[in-house]
């Protein structure tokens, strides 16, 4: 009983951490809020951003510069790459096998938010 109140305890502390450490990397892209105030984005501008060291995103009608958490994204940076300088919604709706992400990782694109893309 000892063994598993122990590792309950192990685990539970395991998963605030993660939480934390989650939120923190979460916060690293916010100095894109500036730009919420400029002209929309173009779709030939967001085109323009599409490589590993400047790779925005448009999701849902939002831009999101989101180079900074390419290498911290949990999967090989090949997948979000291939959606840089592109309408992103699909892969963020799908996460590739038609799942959608996380209400966390949903969260965590606001800190990334860069303008509105132009109709």
């Amino acid at each position: 009983m000892k063994k598993l109140c122990y590792s309950a305890f192990i685990a539970f502390w395991a998963s605030i951490a993660t939480l934390v450490a989650v939120q923190v990397l979460a916060t690293d892209g916010a100095d894109g809020a500036s730009r919420a105030e400029t002209a929309p984005i173009t779709l030939e501008e967001l085109a323009s951003h599409n490589s590993e060291q400047d790779c925005w995103i448009a999701v849902e009608g939002k831009v999101y510069d989101i180079t900074t958490y390419v290498p911290k994204h949990p999967v090989p940076p090949a997948i979000l790459l291939a959606w840089c300088g592109k309408e992103a919604t699909e892969g963020m709706r799908t996460k590739g096998y038609g799942r959608d992400h996380s209400p966390a990782a949903w969260e965590m694109l606001d800190a990334y938010f860069a303008g509105s893309l132009a109709e």
